[in-house]
């Protein structure tokens, strides 16, 4: 079996360099140094034009977690279904209550929003599901809900860290639900990572860092990693995954 690699991009250059380095699949995002939020209408437009790949939005409203009030609420149904308008082949959302379970309500509602655009629209809950308190009873009710897939890494800051939750999580739901593993997942270590955890899908930011002078004068700044720079998707970087994940297939190690 082919390992699908998903890349998540927070513009529409990073798209354009999903696809050049011949990923499978784009999340598309903005915001991505908090985590992803909500790309812009006219970035998903411009992708869907020029990218020829699955693209997949990030409806998230703001940064930290996922317990949402009434006008949140309001403005992510809004946004989703503006997505959905403009071509978005599937939406990538969270909710989570309080107690860090599933809001089933707004998961449900959401479902069928997306669903009602097209049963091969997607719906995929984000790492807030790595926030839950149980991950067992998490899954169980997303696949009763009808996700249609899960990224996670595996209640931990990486899906290396994580990865023998990730591999239960595949042995146990994976002919259910898809299970997309992310977070630090590299061309050094994907291949290892397939092959303990069993996915057959993997989320990579790829990402590389570039200067933009403007940043900091001195006096005023907007960084917020380096002094001048921010994150960008990197060509090279995806190939050298994609590449590598290619060739452990062809070999036989992996799929």
């Amino acid at each position: 079996m082919k390992t699908l690699v998903e890349i998540c991009c927070g513009s529409y250059h990073d798209a354009l360099m999903a696809q050049n380095g011949k990923a499978d699949r784009i999340e598309l995002n903005s915001a991505l140094f908090m985590g992803g939020l909500t790309p812009s209408i006219g970035t998903l437009k411009l992708v869907k034009r020029d990218v020829s790949l699955p693209v997949i939005c990030m409806v998230r409203p703001r940064g930290a977690g996922f317990c949402y009030n009434d006008a949140e609420i309001e403005c992510i149904f809004e946004d989703a279904k503006a997505l959905l308008e403009a071509g978005s082949d599937g939406l990538a959302f969270g909710f989570l209550k309080a107690d860090a379970t599933i809001d089933l309500n707004l998961t449900k509602r959401m479902i069928a929003l997306i669903k009602s655009y097209g049963t091969e629209r997607e719906a995929v809950f984000h790492r807030a599901f790595d926030c839950v308190k149980d991950a067992k009873q998490a899954m169980s009710q997303l696949i009763e809900c009808g996700i249609d897939r899960v990224l996670t890494s595996g209640l931990a800051p990486t899906a290396i860290a994580g990865k023998e939750l990730i591999h239960e999580l595949q042995s146990v739901y994976g002919d259910q639900i898809e299970i997309l593993a992310g977070s630090g997942i590299k061309a050094h270590n994907a291949v290892e990572f397939i092959k303990t955890s069993g996915v057959s899908q993997v989320h990579s930011s790829a990402k590389a860092w570039v200067d933009d002078p403007t940043t900091d004068n001195g006096m005023v700044s907007y960084a917020y990693h380096h002094e001048l720079d921010y994150d960008v998707v990197s060509e090279t970087a995806v190939k050298e995954l994609v590449n590598i994940i290619r060739e452990a297939e062809d070999h036989a190690c992996i799929g």
